[in-house]
């Protein structure tokens, strides 16, 4: 059944109490989407009065086919394992297919790769592994890494290497300062991320959709800006969301000109801090080059030592399943997205660094 908005606090609660439940899967990440096109969709399976099994659903039309797209963001939320529940739920996601003629339903859980009774579970359920791959393994990153963060501030820091924790010392050291950031913040923030992206090769949405994460997360106490100044200026800037027992490291931004300083690892410090004093136990530093036998692989391999500087787990997800109804339009669309993806890339650059549109969705 479809929820409804005057019971989002308890859809974010049973989100949150969920082992793999995730902020994607939230009420207020469905609101965000819902300014950038896409229509949320929240069913759920209810027993009496409670919820046992959810998944935010957000609806994409495809134009002149006269279909849509169904992409639940790290969902479904739900034991796999219960031989009832699971089952109930992909009749309830079926039936919304078929109303809204739904070519096919895209899902990415954030389960891990071990576990094969799921991927056998989502096989008995129709679904099929869906094999195109961005930078991180997907729409959003297959390969993250996870701090285990339950311990006190001395057991964490300890963990840490020693040249993390010197470069968070010499930051310091160098007169690096860090403080909350406020809405009246953003356009300094998304000034020195721009500068990123244009440094590294990546795109990021425009200003007004950081507004929005403003709006509807921060402001509902699931997110946090943060940033980092040296000199009196602003060298270094980090976004963060968390809910429940989980925080995720979103956004990140630096100048280049003042990378010796290490505001980088500072920040993380910082987040790190804030995901503990809000109750979290688990810091997600998100996406990450694949590894193979410990060895990180292609060209984002420096993300990877970056992170593992702060003693995380390496996490590789079970990645991306189709649940197809339209196969021949589903097909056509898997074809014409690449095209329309480097076309767009294409114009993102020739438009300059304040048009870029970010790859997280």
């Amino acid at each position: 059944m479809l929820i409804e908005e005057d019971r989002r606090t308890e859809w974010n609660d049973f989100v949150a109490a969920c082992p793999h439940g995730d902020v994607l899967q939230c009420w207020e990440w469905g609101e965000l989407k819902g300014r950038t096109g896409w229509q949320p969709l929240p069913i759920a399976v209810v027993e009496g009065d409670r919820i046992v099994a959810a998944c935010l659903v957000l609806k994409r039309s495809v134009p002149l086919i006269g279909s849509c797209l169904l992409y639940a963001p790290h969902g479904p939320v739900v034991d796999f394992a219960d031989e009832s529940t699971w089952p109930r739920l992909l009749d309830e996601l079926r039936q919304l297919a078929a109303a809204h003629q739904a070519m096919a339903l895209k899902i990415d859980p954030a389960i891990p790769v071990e576990r094969a009774d799921i991927v056998a579970a989502l096989e008995q359920g129709g679904f099929r592994r869906h094999n195109g791959e961005g930078d991180f393994g997907g729409v959003q990153p297959r390969y993250v890494m996870k701090v285990d963060i339950s311990g006190d501030l001395d057991e964490l820091l300890a963990q840490f290497k020693s040249k993390t924790r010197y470069n968070i010392r010499l930051a310091e050291r160098k007169g690096v300062t860090v403080r909350l950031g406020h809405r009246d913040d953003l356009p300094d923030f998304y000034e020195i991320l721009t500068a990123t992206a244009e440094r590294d090769g990546f795109v990021v949405r425009e200003i007004s959709y950081f507004y929005d994460i403003w709006d509807l997360i921060i402001k509902a106490g699931l997110g946090q800006l943060f940033l980092a100044y040296a000199e009196g200026k602003l060298v270094a800037g980090t976004l963060a969301f968390a809910l429940g027992h989980q925080a995720w490291y979103v956004y990140g931004a630096s100048s280049y000109s003042h990378r010796n300083l290490m505001p980088n690892y500072l920040l993380q410090w910082h987040m790190i801090q804030w995901a503990k004093d809000r109750g979290s136990t688990v810091f997600d530093m998100r996406g990450v080059a694949r590894e193979i036998d410990g060895q990180a692989q292609g060209e984002l391999s420096g993300l990877n030592r970056f992170k593992r500087g702060f003693a995380p787990q390496y996490v590789e997800y079970i990645g991306e399943w189709d649940l197809v109804f339209r196969p021949g339009l589903y097909r056509l669309l898997n074809l014409a997205q690449p095209i329309a993806q480097k076309a767009g890339k294409l114009k993102s650059r020739l438009r300059g660094p304040s048009h870029r549109s970010k790859s997280s969705r």
